[in-house]
């Protein structure tokens, strides 16, 4: 969930915000390396006049039917839950979306890429270019994604917050289709940050590092764990679908790809919850906002409970295996009450013990 957050400018806070911003950089893999028709294509795409060529393509009818689009398929997902959103509702709804595409759309105008280094970066095939200021980035978005989240909270039904983080995602498939592969490359990152801010707390994670000095234990163990986010849920989302086979919700098996990407998404997510509150030495943020939304797709998206407690279990245990002895010893007690806080779960939603402990680890 978005929460306004400050950001109180120490070095802890600068180093998470590096570690932030690494999240969104090119992923060049489309291009073919060292070939120079790419390397052109991507400068011309990059440029201040390619940027605007761009954004113009996206802009009003495009964008307006994208997220029109993009509402009809969220609620063809959401749609047999009775009065999930009323038609008002969801009109306002498409509008600000729209709003939030076209000021990303301004940001990204604005922001602009080295052509020495993108030009380097093609012909080795790296990845080391991005979204620059991404907390410039967050602070830019920030009044209107609140107001934007305001309007699927407004019916008081923590559905409408999935009803949104879905949306974004269909929208941002529905304008990537409408770009060449240059411009995909140097969008992706922009639709990506808007996606993430919506359900990731990772800029409250970057403010809270402002409680603690560099070197301190909890900070060198956020910025050790920070990078390998990623991996870490795709190690987890590979266990699950092991332990899983026959899993099912709305949306299709773990194997599916709409169903993968949506879980390395959430895992990500839950990672995040984590390191926020082991930074805030609070378990608040979990049981206030992580643990809602998840009551509203296991009951909303149909997903088994045990689906649930394994994907704590086993996001845990690999975080727990990530970190040195001295190091579980701080991260644990946010582990295990992670867990307990879904295991009583269980109870309140009605599920027996049998049916979670049908799976074996």
């Amino acid at each position: 969930m978005l929460k306004t957050s400050p950001t109180v400018k120490t070095a802890s806070v600068e180093q998470l915000l590096n570690l932030w911003s690494q999240r969104f950089i090119l992923n060049l893999s489309s291009l073919s390396s060292g070939n120079l028709s790419a390397d052109s294509s991507l400068q011309e795409a990059a440029s201040p006049e390619g940027k605007a060529f761009t954004a113009a393509k996206l802009k009003d009818n495009v964008l307006d039917v994208n997220c029109q689009m993009a509402w009809i398929q969220t609620k063809a997902l959401y749609g047999y839950i009775p009065n999930v959103l009323d038609l008002n509702e969801a009109r306002l709804i498409t509008q600000f979306a729209f709003r939030v595409y076209r000021k990303l759309l301004e940001i990204y105008q604005q922001q602009s890429l080295e052509n020495n280094l993108l030009t380097l970066a093609v012909e080795e095939n790296v990845s080391v270019l991005g979204i620059r200021a991404v907390e410039e980035l967050a602070s830019a978005l920030e009044p209107i994604l609140m107001v934007f989240q305001e309007q699927h909270l407004a019916s008081k039904d923590w559905r409408a917050l999935g009803f949104m983080t879905t949306q974004l995602n269909f929208s941002n498939k529905l304008i990537l289709k409408k770009l060449t592969p240059p411009e995909k490359v140097l969008l992706t990152p922009y639709l990506k940050f808007v996606e993430e801010q919506i359900a990731m707390p990772w800029h409250r994670v970057c403010a809270a590092a402002a409680k603690h000095e560099l070197g301190s234990p909890m900070l060198t163990l956020v910025q050790q764990m920070l990078p390998v986010c990623e991996d870490i849920a795709q190690s987890v989302y590979r266990r699950l679908v092991e332990l899983l086979p026959n899993h099912r919700s709305r949306r299709g098996g773990l194997s599916d790809p709409e169903v993968t990407y949506s879980c390395l998404r959430d895992l990500n997510m839950f990672q995040a919850y984590i390191w926020l509150c082991l930074l805030e030495q609070s378990m608040t943020p979990l049981e206030t906002e992580l643990l809602p939304l998840c009551q509203m797709v296991v009951q909303g998206v149909e997903i088994p409970w045990e689906m649930t407690e394994k994907w704590c279990q086993v996001l845990g245990d690999e975080m727990m295996n990530c970190v040195n002895p001295e190091q579980q010893d701080l991260l644990l007690p946010y582990i295990e009450g992670m867990q307990q806080l879904f295991f009583k779960e269980r109870a309140r939603l009605g599920f027996s013990k049998e049916t979670v402990e049908r799976v074996e680890v």
